[in-house]
């Protein structure tokens, strides 16, 4: 089998990595990726194909046989992109655009909680600046505010204070993360009560019938130890995350997944894919924060460093609705844990173009580095093109062990212009030592 793989991040490199050592490659397949990036070069042969363009893709697929096509990142599914490729006859995995909305529109998801009568803080909805700064009062602060639509993970602030919360409001709607008009990001925003409690990331497939469990990992969003700073699109994740039990993990499905995809089936709107689940550990049980209708990023590079099943045969029984008839995905006890090399500035406007050297030294370690935000120079040179460059990747007995080797990788990189947290997992290794 042929296999199509969209994306161009750390995300995308990590399942290149995975989806070529699957059994559906075996007796001469290949594994194509569009567009992409140097460290998914080593994995897969890389295409110049603009995804936005569904029927040059359609096109690719049929001159090149493609069995299945894996949709990395949230763009091209919002965009619609898998209902053309179903359409087209071409399995594919991730949903289409009416059950993308689950990550394409805050509000959207929002109301489908309300219907479905999954725990989730209080919100409301605004649809200009002055209803927005309205319901911030009327909230209070801390509160959590929201740009509606697809910001690359860079369109929520918790704020702590009303100054924060109303600075927030009004950078919505002058457009700072998207367009202000009816398809852009910035047309509407969702202001949330604020969930106090732990957070983790937990994540299910799905064929629209059958949910199976996937697997579980913290993100660090925040740019500077301790959580502090602003938020980014993740500066290091680990897996799996203790604090979402096994007891926690089953009131998630339970009270939050399997509602979510019965309503979606239900009102026309199946869904196929990963279901990415944003969830608070609060006082009174776990609550949703968002969903995401993709892997994450940093999340996916710690899940597949543990994933011990086919991958590429997961991915195709969710395309072809047939995941009651395998095994469930099976993992190594051990821990993951990435660290994010960011590119100086960022989440501002990152440093680009730095040097990158010694990837071989920390991968002597045993550590994997995923190629997140890179490019070759034209003397070969690796150099940063980002601003997430590097995921650097290891795994331990336990969260401590996994920290210590991923820090030990980093420190064998030669790149003066990335910087990375210190501190990833910095909650569990506390755990750890008592």
């Amino acid at each position: 089998m042929n296999i199509l793989l969209l994306g161009s991040g750390g995300r995308e490199h990590a399942l290149a990595w995975k989806l070529a050592q699957s059994s559906l490659l075996a007796g001469g397949g290949t594994l194509y990726a569009a567009p992409g990036n140097p460290g998914i070069s080593q994995h897969a042969t890389c295409v110049g194909l603009d995804v936005t363009d569904h029927g040059a893709t359609i096109a690719f697929c049929d001159e090149q046989r493609i069995g299945l096509v894996v949709v990395g990142p949230e763009a091209p599914l919002v965009d619609g992109l898998a209902d053309s490729l179903r359409g087209a006859g071409v399995p594919v995995f991730g949903p289409g655009q009416a059950a993308a909305q689950l990550e394409g529109s805050k509000g959207f998801t929002k109301d489908l909680c309300a219907r479905a009568g999954i725990p989730t803080g209080g919100y409301e909805r605004v649809s200009s600046e002055d209803a927005g700064l309205a319901a911030v009062r009327r909230f209070g602060a801390p509160v959590v505010i929201k740009a509606d639509g697809l910001a690359a993970g860079k369109g929520v602030t918790v704020a702590m204070d009303m100054p924060t919360a109303e600075a927030a409001i009004r950078e919505i709607f002058a457009g700072r993360f998207g367009p202000v008009d009816a398809n852009g990001a910035g047309a509407e925003a969702v202001v949330e009560e604020f969930l106090d409690g732990e957070e983790a990331s937990f994540f299910a497939l799905t064929d629209g019938a059958t949910i199976v469990p996937f697997a579980s990992a913290q993100d660090h969003k925040r740019v500077g130890d301790g959580d502090t700073g602003p938020n980014t699109g993740g500066m290091g994740a680990y897996s799996p995350a203790r604090v979402l039990t096994p007891a926690l993990q089953a009131e998630c499905m339970t009270r939050i997944i399997a509602p979510t995809v019965k309503t979606l089936s239900d009102e026309g709107m199946p869904y196929s894919g990963v279901l990415f689940l944003g969830v608070m550990l609060t006082a009174t049980g776990p609550k949703l924060i968002e969903y995401n209708c993709r892997f994450g990023d940093p999340e996916c590079q710690v899940m597949l460093m543990r994933l011990e099943s086919d991958l590429g045969e997961l991915l195709l029984a969710c395309a072809e609705n047939r995941l009651s008839a395998i095994q469930p995905p099976r993992f190594s006890d051990q821990t993951a844990l990435t660290v994010v090399m960011a590119g100086a500035g960022y989440p501002g406007e990152p440093k680009k173009g730095g040097r990158i050297d010694g990837m071989a030294a920390a991968e002597a370690t045993g550590a994997k580095v995923f190629h997140a935000g890179t490019r070759t120079g034209a003397d070969g040179a690796l150099l940063a093109h980002g601003g997430r460059v590097l995921n650097v990747t290891a795994l331990g007995r336990s969260v401590s062990e996994a920290q210590a080797a991923a820090y030990a990788a980093v420190d064998r990189l030669a790149a003066p212009d990335l910087f990375c947290r210190r501190d990833i997992g910095w909650r569990e290794v506390a755990r750890e030592r008592g």
